[in-house]
């Protein structure tokens, strides 16, 4: 994700590569000027959403069904597919809502870096990594198989236990680079790109077992705020705590929107906890943000779709009959999704726009206020939900775009599609850490009712 423009200096000197501390005005190694490094460029703003479509815990399970005389807006809105919130409302944005966008107090600008000279050697391509993937297991991240490792840029020399290559010296990928996992149909890849020092997103996935037996498949992802401190750290944390959440509540009878809403409220606190550090740790960088992510996450049971965020990171139905529009699910929290809601500007508009990608709501102890977004669908036919990160999605943007580059059979094969979406995002440039789950939704069985 992206940064704020906060940086003086950068964080090696232009002429000799040394490393520099923060304030410097002088690269103590060579005296070069700091103050002739150009300002870094402004980024993109963006702005939250006016509600946040929470609603009470206590709904009734299953939710009742939405009303069918709704004229359906663009393709690309997840208005398309009749949802409610917790609350039986009618979802944000939608043309019955009629309430009025409101402002947010903040926004925070978050946009890839430039990469670092240590880290110029990218991450394995995962379509060439899906044989490794395979024979380490389905439910681990891919490591070179055997006990002797051998160099991703040379491939003659062994790596050492330090992760360096005993014949060129260069770094290897980290583990955290790429990463897969299966758990039953659900599935996600995630990917550290191609322009990024590191990979800050993270994800898990899972199934759970409601009290009537009935399966329930989740999937969680989150983005690490690049301008924030230990971005990578906040995102793993916020996205295991959602999990375990869900993985609790889910076979006690919750239900899964409301379980989604808590399981998003324990991922803001587990987030908010990295920032209660000893105050020494602070004397060291004390205009640091504190950690912070998004988070977008689905649930997929009998006959019902869930999902929820905050943040840009999103969620699309994509039905498996290719006659079939797909939809987005998610709203942004984000400049362009203010001035498309408050009817400024058109879509086209504000996606062009160099604000477009600034957030206005991310969980971490600087946010200005918790509003997970929550919303459930009953699709009336199969299909499959992606979940993503904008990693993904800057490069199939409109719901259209996705359901170009989802393959066919991505409800039978998962975890191939996740490859696919991935290398889709590395084609495109892979300017960002890159983040995929996906969650087939079965055909609703027949004649099922809202009951």
């Amino acid at each position: 994700m992206s940064q704020m423009p906060q940086q003086a200096a950068p964080a090696k000197c232009p002429s000799c590569a040394e490393p520099l501390e923060s304030g410097d005005l002088f690269c103590g190694a060579c005296g070069y000027d700091l103050s002739a490094v150009p300002a870094a460029p402004q980024d993109h703003p963006t702005l939250t959403m006016g509600a946040s479509g929470v609603g009470p815990s206590g709904v009734d399970w299953p939710p009742p069904e939405p009303e069918s005389s709704e004229t359906p807006a663009a393709p690309h809105l997840p208005t398309d597919l009749p949802g409610t919130d917790s609350g039986g409302r009618p979802l944000p944005g939608s043309p019955q809502h009629g309430s009025p966008v409101s402002p947010a107090p903040g926004v925070r600008f978050d946009r890839p870096p430039e990469p670092d000279d240590d880290y110029a050697l990218q991450a394995p391509d995962p379509r060439v990594a899906a044989s490794a993937a395979e024979s380490a297991g389905a439910s681990g991240s891919v490591e070179s198989a055997g006990p002797a490792k051998v160099c991703v840029a040379c491939r003659a020399g062994r790596v050492d236990d330090d992760g360096y290559c005993e014949n060129c010296g260069h770094a290897q990928p980290r583990e955290r680079d790429h990463m897969e996992q299966e758990s039953g149909p659900v599935a996600a890849v995630s990917d550290r790109g191609l322009r990024h020092h590191r990979n800050e997103d993270a994800f898990t996935v899972g199934r759970a077992v409601l009290p009537d037996g009935t399966p329930a498949l989740l999937a969680i992802v989150c983005d690490g705020v690049s301008s924030a401190t230990r971005p990578d750290e906040a995102s793993m944390a916020a996205s295991r705590a959602a999990s375990e959440a869900l993985l609790a509540a889910l076979p006690q009878g919750t239900h899964p929107q409301a379980a989604l809403h808590e399981a998003i409220v324990a991922a803001s606190q587990a987030v908010n906890a990295l920032a209660e550090e000893p105050p020494s740790a602070r004397e060291h960088a004390p205009h640091q943000n504190a950690p912070a992510c998004t988070i977008v996450g689905s649930i997929v049971t009998s006959g019902l779709l869930v999902v929820g965020w905050v943040g840009d990171s999103r969620a699309y139905w994509v039905p498996v009959d290719p006659g079939t529009p797909a939809v987005r699910l998610t709203e942004d929290d984000s400049w362009a999704a203010q001035m498309v809601a408050a009817g400024l500007m058109s879509e086209a508009e504000a996606y062009a726009d160099e604000r477009a990608h600034a957030i206005t709501g991310w969980l971490g102890a600087d946010a200005y206020e918790l509003e997970p977004h929550t919303a459930s669908f009953k699709p009336d036919r199969p299909g499959v939900v992606v979940v993503c990160t904008d990693g993904l999605w800057n490069y199939a943007e409109t719901a259209e775009e996705m359901s170009e580059v989802v393959p066919a059979d991505a409800a039978q094969r998962p975890l191939h599609a996740a490859r696919v979406l991935v290398g889709h995002a590395l084609d495109g440039g892979g300017h960002d850490n890159v983040t995929v789950a996906l969650l087939p939704f079965p055909a609703p069985p027949q004649g099922a009712g809202s009951a």
